[in-house]
């Protein structure tokens, strides 16, 4: 390999390392939150074999919300599904956001959320649920906590 070419390889990997670097050490406006959803985290708990996972981003400066929600084993078709708030661990609230289009497995979508909303999500006060012919109330069911 001649100078000029390992000057330029050099030049390329400092180049790389030093926007790695900045990357990592910038703050992010995107938060990472979730929950695993269970019938035991219903209120009142509900005995199912379904379980799923909500993943949810904030975007703190747009307040975009973007979520996925995956689930298996309900004790029949999903006829509804959407996140309730604001209400702490354990406690209900009303549908504050539902879900458009099929709640079929996985469900995705986005929404601009209020900064009061924002807010609450942030806090863990938003939750998410699938509801069920059997379980009309909510057959699972995970409160959205920012990721560890």
């Amino acid at each position: 390999m001649n100078r000029y070419a390992m000057g330029r390889n050099a030049l390329f990997l400092a180049t790389a390392f030093l926007l790695a670097s900045c990357a990592m050490t910038q703050p992010t406006s995107t938060v990472s939150l979730g929950g695993k959803m269970t019938g035991a985290n219903e209120v009142p708990a509900v005995v199912t074999d379904g379980t799923g996972t909500a993943e949810v981003t904030l975007n703190k400066d747009t307040n975009l919300l973007k979520w996925k929600i995956t689930y298996s084993g309900l004790t029949g078709p999903a006829r509804a599904a959407h996140f309730h708030g604001p209400a702490e661990t354990g406690t209900n609230a009303a549908v504050i956001l539902g879900f458009k289009g099929s709640v079929e497995s996985p469900i995705e979508g986005e929404a601009t959320v209020t900064p009061a909303q924002a807010a609450d999500i942030l806090a863990g006060k938003w939750y998410a649920n699938v509801h069920t012919a059997k379980n009309t109330g909510g057959e699972i069911r995970a409160q959205v906590v920012p990721a560890m």
